[in-house]
């Protein structure tokens, strides 16, 4: 019996150990990190999201969601490309959360509703960013109707879908931390391809020896 009791309790610890260490993820997941500076501090990157963010939130002026989309493309900060308008759809669920009120979990699919609910940035807050303004252009179309597409307001923190053609300001936003470059430059290519072949050749020149 004692035996039996033994193992029921060492079952039972095991089991609020596992259940504790959950919680703690979870907790864990929730916390908002600091955004941390990029590219002298033209940019910010978000380590919650995985995506950075140009510290100038209007840099284009106004414009069509087209010409947005457009100017965007070809735009490079410190010499870094890549850049594209938020994502309001991030998992490609075409399910857009709204994000009213917050709430870290529902925020995380949509870039700049977490932008605004969990880390404050507001057209009259915009703390490390300048030239935050009032309503942009998102990326994302409506699912039910491709001609509208999602827009964002930085003044309440809600959004919807309109057709393409009013003008609205753009915030770029680049997927990843510029910081890490996961392709190499053509001179760093040719450069690793001379050493790899300085190796070889020294390693026959050992074998004849």
């Amino acid at each position: 019996m004692r035996t039996f009791q033994k193992r029921l309790l060492t079952t039972s610890l095991y089991v609020a150990a596992v259940l504790s260490i959950g919680i703690v993820s979870t907790v864990s997941v929730a916390v908002v990190m600091p955004l941390e500076s990029r590219l002298g501090g033209q940019a910010y990157y978000d380590p919650n999201l995985n995506i950075t963010w140009a510290t100038n939130a209007n840099i284009n002026g106004f414009g069509t969601w087209q010409d947005q989309q457009t100017w965007v493309s070809g735009l490079t900060i410190g010499g870094i490309g890549g850049w594209r308008l938020p994502n309001a759809d991030v998992n490609g669920d075409n399910t857009v959360v709204d994000c009213f009120g917050g709430g870290v979990a529902g925020c995380s699919d949509n870039e700049m509703g977490f932008l605004f609910w969990e880390r404050g940035i507001t057209a009259n807050t915009p703390r490390v960013f300048t030239s935050v303004v009032s309503s942009y252009w998102s990326g994302t179309e409506y699912a039910p109707n491709p001609n509208l597409k999602y827009y964002f307001l930085f003044t309440t923190g809600k959004q919807s879908a309109i057709a393409e053609s009013p003008s609205l300001f753009a915030w770029a936003v680049r997927s990843g931390d510029v910081n890490v470059s996961s392709v190499p430059e053509p001179g760093t290519i040719v450069l690793m391809g001379l050493g790899l072949a300085g190796l070889l050749g020294f390693g026959r020149r050992q074998r004849r020896r």
